[in-house]
């Protein structure tokens, strides 16, 4: 893997590069309810009817805002600009626009771990050898991922991050809504 100095404002984007702002991601919201938790959903577009598009209407009658993210530099934007309490990192996140080559989900994982409050991360496996799926595992493990899961395809796979979402709120929060800064409430 290339080294590539970033810059300290973006740590995505190599030092001296120009950075055009793109637009910040919105939040799925109806805007009547009010949002407790902010969730990072981070997708590297591989499927063509997305786990994604489907996650936030689900969530957000319970006061779940998700935020969006289609590559790194949009998941660094939310993360800076909104206090992230859950976080679903796709390790096949590309660094820029929606077809890059270079994948930066690891890196989105490090940005998480680096915060004041990290917030508790499902990782989305890559999909490829086994060799490889261990070796992403052990990483995402060790930078304090709590669960690590194959790409969300069928509707099975969707209650199974459900499931999940619940066990971070049961067992990182304690089956309360976090604060603004992200601890237990």
């Amino acid at each position: 893997m290339r080294n590539v100095r970033l810059h300290p404002a973006d740590p995505f984007s190599p030092a001296g590069a120009s950075g055009d702002a793109a637009p910040r991601p919105e939040p799925h919201t109806n805007g009547s309810t009010e949002h407790r938790l902010n969730l990072l959903l981070s997708y590297a577009g591989w499927d063509e009817t997305p786990w994604v598009d489907r996650l936030p209407p689900l969530l957000n009658p319970m006061g779940i805002a998700s935020h969006r993210a289609q590559n790194a530099r949009e998941a660094s934007r939310v993360i800076e600009s909104t206090p992230i309490h859950i976080a679903v990192v796709d390790l096949a996140l590309p660094l820029e626009g929606e077809k890059a080559t270079e994948e930066a989900g690891p890196r989105v994982l490090e940005l998480l771990a680096r915060l004041k409050h990290p917030p508790p991360t499902l990782v989305i496996k890559r999909g490829r050898t086994s060799r490889d799926d261990r070796r992403e595992m052990a990483a995402a493990l060790r930078l304090g991922a709590f669960a690590v899961l194959d790409r969300p395809r069928a509707q099975q796979d969707l209650e199974t991050l459900l499931e999940l979402l619940r066990r971070v709120l049961t067992r990182h929060y304690r089956n309360t809504w976090p604060t603004r800064e992200g601890q237990h409430g």
